[in-house]
């Protein structure tokens, strides 16, 4: 994934991880993802913005900085089978990690409101999937009910090293910038995400392999925007599927990340969203998945300093949902096999 030599999260970052010479890794040598310059948004917003482009992971999401490590723990501990709740990413990184280390991976989720590139993922990798009729919330506190009897390790970002494994990536930020950026964009739907960016963050100052402490901003879809609004969504509703989650299980600590770091969690429309999702496609040339358009959305609406360090992280690729792709560009007819043809279709 990342450049030649590149070892994955753990073997990158051990001396950070709860990891010892007999943790058994596994691996799909997640991690070091392109910081790719935004030219055409930085003029735009008047500062210099870069995206975090978390659709390279292995499972196409940041999903696989955190599973990496879930995984490796819970075969440590002898675990034979893991279980998340999903809205889809989850889902396919939990599959691939669990195929990965030959154990069983049990995935609920909400019919009808997963993506099909991902769903296909989960299936593919061999994952028991069982959809429900409910939504995220009542499949997390279903795959929590079946762990407190026993069966499955949950690998859900309540399980903590999630939350080590994806603070992953605001150590490469630094790594690559030789410090933290002033702002950083983020979305926000279960809330690990801003969590562990913001713990990372923390961490390598407090190592002093950073100075600077960037402020978080978080980005929820107004549909489902529990944390912005202070209180549950029960029926959550947004395009942006990855973030339609109604009570967030790291409500509190994401909160605490923006508010910590001067930071804010602020809400954006589908509207917002969707023409984040194409200017970052036509204009950028990154394709992400709607919500990792929520970040780009946010920096569009609310602005940065002038001239400051801004980076976007984009949290899954633009594949994971061809429908919503498909749904907003003119797909065009064929022409007769001749280079008539086609030159007229060109207006040549």
């Amino acid at each position: 994934m990342g450049q030649p030599g590149w070892k994955g999260v753990i073997e990158e970052y051990r001396s950070f991880l709860p990891v010892d010479e007999t943790t058994p890794v596994v691996t799909l040598f997640e991690g070091g993802t392109p910081l790719v310059p935004a030219p055409r948004l930085s003029e735009r917003v008047g500062a210099e913005v870069r995206l975090k482009v978390e659709g390279a992971n292995p499972t196409g999401s940041f999903k696989d900085r955190g599973m990496t490590l879930a995984i490796s723990k819970a075969v440590e501990a002898g675990a034979e089978a893991v279980m998340c709740a999903s809205t889809g990413n989850t889902a396919a990184s939990a599959a691939a990690y669990a195929a990965r280390a030959g154990i069983r991976c049990v995935v609920v989720i909400p019919e009808g409101h997963v993506a099909l590139g991902k769903l296909s993922q989960a299936l593919v990798h061999g994952a028991e999937v069982v959809p429900i009729h409910g939504s995220f919330d009542d499949a997390l506190a279903i795959v929590r009910d079946i762990e407190a009897v026993g069966p499955a390790v949950v690998v859900n970002s309540i399980n903590p090293h999630r939350v080590m494994g994806q603070m992953s990536g605001a150590f490469e930020i630094v790594d690559e910038l030789g410090d933290g950026p002033e702002v950083v964009c983020i979305p926000v739907g279960n809330g690990g995400n801003i969590t562990a960016h913001w713990r990372g963050y923390v961490e390598y100052r407090s190592m002093g392999r950073a100075r600077t402490l960037p402020r978080m901003f978080g980005f929820q879809a107004a549909g489902a925007a529990p944390i912005v609004e202070g209180r549950v969504i029960e029926e959550p509703d947004t395009v942006a599927t990855a973030i339609r989650i109604g009570n967030p299980a790291s409500w509190y600590a994401a909160a605490a990340a923006a508010s910590e770091s001067g930071g804010a969690v602020e809400k954006v429309t589908d509207e917002e969203i969707v023409r984040a999702y194409r200017l970052l496609a036509a204009e950028e040339a990154v394709f992400c998945e709607a919500a990792s358009a929520a970040s780009v959305a946010g920096l569009l609406k609310t602005g940065a300093p002038a001239g400051c360090r801004v980076v976007c992280v984009l949290t899954g690729n633009g594949l994971k949902d061809p429908t919503l792709a498909m749904s907003h560009v003119t797909v065009p007819q064929a022409v007769d096999a001749t280079s008539a043809s086609v030159l007229r279709a060109l207006g040549w």
